[in-house]
């Protein structure tokens, strides 16, 4: 015993800068990305920018993968798990994501809602497989619910969000936890890479139809808006989740699952900072409640060891 902790006190000392700084570095690409999609809505259609930015991430990682060569899928299955995850994830959840913020879902707020899906993952995932799902997980979807209707209330006094908008927020959640839900339900395993590459090439290729008859695919070519395009491409899309697979790899996933609580309260801070996003002081007990159910529900989920 004397020994392990030894060898972790050393490992420790010698981790390498990027182990030190991932943790701070993707709350803040992660939580920023909330209010580089609100400047880059303002000069664009949501889908169209959707597609855009699709199209941005899928250049860059057609050459990574040319670099890399990663595995392709073996067999039509896993083929068809990919198609899946893609049409759930980058159809769905960021197709609704981005119309919420054009329908005037604050940063703040979106962040909030999306924040939910750990705990409704606690909560379906052991009903799904006859587990009994315990006090804790049901109270903090309690106080969480209760948190995002606190928040939503008030900042119903400065500038109501459209009911639509709300509604769009929660079927992106619904999204991510079906998601979720199906990658428990069937051990997808893939290259980083190669499934990057694989989803957002479906996402692509079901958002840009939607966005050439559902729009007029209008695009002001601004600099906020290909500066926020650049973020979410590269920011958010390569840099942020390369991060979090590198620190869940490492042996990490509790310390991970304890940073998405952070993402709520980052992003609305960062809205407040950068787009004047107000959140009364109400909102930040509804943040507080919100996140005390994650982290109450995530934790009530984790496995024992």
């Amino acid at each position: 015993m004397p020994q392990r902790t030894t060898d972790r006190s050393v490992g420790n000392r010698g981790s390498p800068l990027w182990r030190l700084a991932a943790p701070a570095l993707f709350i803040l690409l992660w939580s920023g990305g909330f209010t580089a999609l609100k400047v880059g809505l303002a000069d664009a259609e949501p889908l169209t920018y959707l597609a855009l930015r699709y199209g941005v991430v899928l250049a860059l990682l057609g050459v990574l993968s040319a670099f890399m060569r990663p595995p392709l899928p073996r067999r039509a299955a896993e083929w068809g798990h990919q198609v899946v995850i893609g049409l759930l994830v980058q159809t769905l959840y960021f197709g609704l994501v981005y119309i919420a913020m054009t329908l005037g879902v604050s940063a703040g707020l979106q962040a909030l809602i999306l924040s939910l899906q750990p705990i409704l993952v606690g909560v379906l995932a052991p009903r799904l497989v006859h587990e009994r799902v315990g006090w804790l997980q049901w109270l903090g979807l309690l106080l969480g619910v209760l948190g995002a209707a606190i928040v939503i209330t008030a900042r119903a006094a400065i500038d109501a969000a459209s009911a639509a908008g709300i509604l769009c927020s929660v079927g992106a959640l619904a999204s991510m936890t079906a998601a979720t839900l199906y990658e428990k339900r069937f051990g997808i395993a893939q290259h980083p890479v190669t499934s990057n590459l694989l989803q957002y090439a479906v996402g692509f290729a079901a958002v840009l139809p939607l966005a050439w008859a559902l729009e007029e695919m209008r695009l002001a070519w601004t600099a906020p808006m290909i500066g926020a395009l650049l973020y979410l491409a590269v920011g958010n899309s390569l840099i942020a989740v390369t991060l979090l697979l590198a620190m869940i790899r490492r042996g990490e996933a509790a310390r991970v699952s304890a940073l998405f609580f952070l993402v709520p309260p980052a992003a609305a801070a960062i809205a407040w900072l950068l787009i004047d996003e107000v959140m009364p002081a109400a909102a930040w007990l509804g943040m507080a409640l919100a996140t005390a159910g994650v982290a109450l529900s995530t934790r009530a989920s984790a496995p024992s060891r």
